[in-house]
């Protein structure tokens, strides 16, 4: 089963936009994707979701939504809200081994951050990771108070026995200050993993085909693209 689990270090990171990136580098690849976004929430039951932005930009990839909560909230918070059940990990795993059967790549798009509360026993996103025994992509902010965030992700991955897979950067500035300029050598320390791409601000506003032109050039081999962390640097001092 080959699936990957997508985290942020928190909220409005580029975690939506890394997805699609990650997602239209595989199709590029010739590699099947389906995404699966285990909760929505901040969305009403017209608006476009996460999922379809993903399928907006990346094109050819399966999308699945398993459940929706109006207002902008942690999952576990919105759901007790809106009076609606909650997503269980469970629940989760059997979607993702589901889409493993029929495609390469699995996308599993959390909400948030890593130990945003799923549900009221307090599942999170980890748990998801742990039943599927799945790499985590943690997608961290490039500039000042990222580290710390980072580490802390990183740690509680190796705490509960997961793996992180590596960091991409959610939303390179076209002008990178001195601490983002720094991070591109601290962050993989931060982490104890490699840095794996760098989207660009404002990704997410390109016209789709040139999005998806684009994406394998923002991301590292690991992840169907030829960006290099070594190079990128190089050219940003």
């Amino acid at each position: 089963m080959s699936v990957l689990v997508v985290t942020g270090t928190g909220t409005e990171v580029g975690k939506t936009v890394v997805t699609a990136a990650v997602a239209a580098a595989a199709v590029a690849a010739g590699r099947s994707v389906a995404v699966l976004k285990p909760a929505q929430t901040g969305v009403t039951a017209q608006e476009p979701g996460d999922v379809a932005e993903v399928e907006r930009l990346a094109g050819a990839v399966t999308g699945l939504e398993l459940a929706r909560y109006p207002e902008p909230l942690a999952p576990a918070t919105a759901a007790r809200r809106a009076g609606r059940a909650p997503v269980r990990p469970k629940e989760v795993e059997q979607a993702a081994a589901r889409l493993a059967e029929s495609h390469d790549l699995v996308l599993v798009e959390g909400a948030g951050g890593l130990l945003v509360r799923l549900d009221e026993a307090g599942s999170t996103l980890a748990d998801v990771a742990g039943l599927l025994d799945a790499p985590v992509l943690v997608v961290a902010q490039p500039g000042l108070g990222t580290l710390n965030i980072t580490a802390l992700t990183a740690e509680a991955l190796r705490a509960r026995g997961l793996r992180c897979a590596g960091v991409v950067i959610g939303s390179w500035p076209a002008v990178p200050d001195l601490a983002a300029l720094c991070n591109l050598a601290d962050l993989p320390e931060a982490a104890g993993a490699p840095l794996l791409g760098a989207v660009p601000e404002g990704a997410g506003t390109l016209p789709a085909a040139t999005f998806r032109t684009a994406a394998p050039s923002w991301l590292a081999p690991e992840l169907s693209g030829g960006w290099d962390a070594e190079r990128f640097a190089s050219q940003h001092h």
